[in-house]
């Protein structure tokens, strides 16, 4: 554990030189790649996440040429991975939309789904409102401005909050604007 902590926190400290070495002793112990391949993926999504989506894409696919190539060859793309993540944007602002969100769930149990978004499948649930007075956001441009999303007891709560930092600097942007609108602030 020590071992893939130094891993994880040199990726994390954009040092792929320290990332490189500690997957190295961890190869040489013998450590499971696909343990190594795991961890890899999580870091792509809590430490990088929207800063640079491609992470996850690298990730996802460094575990795949490993799963392909096997020993010693699939060590290759895991340490390609491994300096790719340490050397890319980081953003941990999913990361800490979810686990704030979690913790809204456990401090609020299971809040009721607002009548206009749940599922109206029959006329039973029709003629109990569900869907009534939701609006399509593609009939209005791609957002429905001021349509709620959140339960009410959690009206108006900001989960994600993006960085300034790479892909997340035009997510920011985007989100302020529909924010701005009336809509996003609805439901974030």
């Amino acid at each position: 554990f020590n071992l893939m902590s130094a891993l994880h926190k040199s990726m994390r400290n954009s040092d792929p030189d320290a990332t490189g070495y500690w997957l190295a002793r961890m190869v040489e112990a013998g450590e499971d790649p696909m343990y190594i391949a795991r961890r890899l993926g999580r870091f792509a999504s809590e430490d990088v996440g929207n800063a640079d989506p491609q992470a996850l894409t690298v990730a996802v696919a460094a575990d795949e040429a490993f799963r392909r190539l096997g020993m010693p060859e699939g060590i290759f793309p895991l340490a390609q991975c491994c300096t790719y993540l340490a050397s890319t944007v980081k953003s941990n602002a999913s990361y800490l939309a979810f686990s704030t969100a979690q913790e809204d769930v456990t401090e609020h149990g299971a809040l009721p789904v607002p009548a206009h978004l749940r599922n109206a499948p029959t006329a039973l649930a029709r003629s109990m409102g569900h869907g009534d007075g939701y609006r399509y956001p593609h009939d209005e441009g791609g957002h429905a401005a001021g349509q709620a999303y959140l339960p009410e007891a959690l009206a108006g709560r900001r989960y994600y909050e993006p960085k300034d930092a790479g892909f997340e600097i035009k997510l920011k942007a985007r989100l302020a604007r529909l924010r701005g609108a009336g809509g996003a602030s609805e439901g974030s």
